[in-house]
């Protein structure tokens, strides 16, 4: 792109690391976070919102050696509106070649009610904390959260507030996704021409996808002058989700003739992070989803069919090969060796070493001797199988029976801390019998919110990728697992989520508070 300015580069920022593990059962581990971490960085996002430092000491590592770690990206950590938060924040980033500290404060009148402060109180606070934060680090990003429904007089006259006490972002979030297109452009406009010194700053967007519309007001509120999208991979985060990376970032390369702004990603690893992320979080990407999802480059009808072989572009306004995807499915079989593996998972967006190869490999050939053809989305699920080296609890084996009047049972062996233990359970059918010897087992009170099963291919012998999401004393898990047998898929994507639950409670430590950190230390 030639005669580019400042004016027509948008700055993304990617949270998916802090907003979108707030997803309940999105927790990452820490190897997990810095791996996603260091795609972020690869694929060119300009600021990365690697945690909240001062929620827990987990978070506080994990955003140090981030910092520790970044080679392009600026590494950010989120505090709320007190000098303690911004300290530990500051402690996080420091080491970092380009950081920022976030500092924020619900400015709306619903959300001044939380810790009981005035207007003219929060006035105060926001000068306090922002001019601290500027006397830490040169680089300050503040938002007034809710402040799509914050009193314009009050947004203007706070945000006034913020860039005076030394803030070089000042962030708009739609904290709950109320707003639409229209007014978020307008919103926008409307700071950036009444606010003194709005020139001088940049002002970035944070949209919710409450209403379905996040990416229509980040993208609206960039043509009203942001030059800042927040955003995470896939969508992840709250309730319904944040603006989606991969949807605005193609949006703007895709119609930049009516939207002439550009972004420094490089689409090409859009779907390897995406995949990632879906796989260390536990949440599988619908089929539909734009961009990332199985079916974005699916053509099944025959009329699509045809004109799609006459020319691409008759039904296609991106080239998958953009977002790092291969645009064909041609099966492997038992009989292909380890290059072969390799040149397709490379053209499916997985980079693998030598080491992780071998694993893969294994898997691939005792999954090819259940199978007649591997296709890509057999090799996706594969993929999205985590190492089970650590866990505490690891299926060794297990044996199902059904009778005619549904009642089955299943004998479970589990290792549970090096030491195998077998249980024998009947149930209302062989995933109900075998979730039960599993508690047998391994005794607990999780409450199953979520049990999801989709076939990745077609056929008798397509694998199964199962999802399951549970609760237990206020914290969730998920886990997801794939197999040719569904009740094998099952219990391993059981036992996934209870290892996923057991983490975060160690993680917490006895007699921890695991709820959201929330505002109780801002007064």
């Amino acid at each position: 792109m030639t005669n580019v300015t400042d004016q027509d580069r948008v700055l993304i920022f990617d949270t998916t690391l802090r907003d979108g593990e707030q997803s309940p059962g999105a927790t990452m581990t820490h190897a997990e976070k810095l791996e996603i971490a260091e795609l972020l960085d690869e694929m060119g996002v300009d600021i990365i919102e690697a945690g909240f430092p001062i929620a827990s000491e987990g978070d506080f590592k994990a955003v140090s050696e981030i910092a520790e770690r970044s080679q392009n990206s600026r590494i950010c950590g989120l505090a709320r509106a007190n000098f303690a938060d911004i300290d530990r924040c500051w402690e996080a980033i420091k080491h970092a070649g380009k950081n920022r500290i976030h500092t924020f404060i619900g400015t709306s009148p619903l959300h001044r009610a939380i810790p009981n402060l005035t207007m003219d109180e929060m006035a105060d606070k926001i000068h306090e904390t922002v001019s601290h934060a500027r006397n830490l680090c040169e680089n300050v990003q503040w938002s007034p959260m809710d402040a799509t429904r914050t009193e314009w007089d009050y947004l203007c006259r706070v945000i006034e507030i913020a860039i005076k006490a030394g803030a070089t972002t000042i962030n708009i979030p739609d904290t709950v996704g109320y707003t639409a297109p229209v007014e978020s452009a307008d919103l926008i406009k409307r700071l950036i021409e009444t606010v003194p010194g709005a020139d001088e700053v940049v002002f970035a967007t944070h949209c919710h996808n409450d209403l379905g519309m996040a990416t229509a007001n980040s993208l609206a509120a960039v043509a009203g002058g942001a030059r800042q999208i927040e955003c995470t991979i896939n969508g992840l985060g709250e309730r319904a989700g944040n603006t989606a990376l991969e949807e605005v970032v193609m949006a703007l390369r895709t119609r930049n003739d009516i939207m002439p702004w550009h972004t420094g990603i490089d689409t090409t690893k859009i779907m390897h992070i995406s995949r990632r992320v879906a796989t260390v979080a536990g949440f599988p990407v619908q089929f539909n989803k734009a961009i990332v999802g199985k079916n974005a480059f699916a053509h099944e009808s025959g009329i699509h069919q045809d004109g799609m072989l006459k020319n691409r572009e008759n039904f296609e306004i991106m080239r998958p090969e953009d977002i790092g995807l291969s645009g064909t499915s041609l099966p492997l079989g038992k009989h292909s060796g380890r290059a072969a593996l390799r040149d397709k998972l490379e053209t499916l967006g997985f980079e693998v070493g030598d080491n992780q190869l071998k694993d893969i490999f294994v898997r691939f050939k005792d999954l090819a001797d259940r199978k007649k053809e591997v296709f890509d989305d057999d090799l996706i699920a594969l993929m999205s199988q985590d190492d089970e080296a650590d866990d505490r609890l690891q299926l060794v084996s297990m044996k199902v029976t059904c009778g005619t009047g549904g009642q089955a049972e299943s004998t479970v062996e589990l290792e549970v801390d090096g030491k195998d233990i077998v249980a024998t359970e009947h149930g209302d059918g062989p995933v109900d019998a075998t979730f039960k010897a599993v508690r047998r087992i391994y005794p607990n009170t999780a409450r199953l919110q979520l049990y999801q099963v989709h076939a990745v291919t077609e056929g008798t012998d397509a694998q199964a990728t199962v999802s399951v999401r549970l609760e237990e004393d206020g914290m969730i898990a998920t886990g997801q697992s794939a197999n040719t047998d569904t009740v094998v898929a099952s219990a391993k994507a059981y036992i996934h989520a209870l290892n996923r639950l057991i983490m975060r409670r160690e993680k917490a430590g006895p007699g921890a508070d695991t709820r959201e950190i929330s505002y109780k230390d801002l007064t």
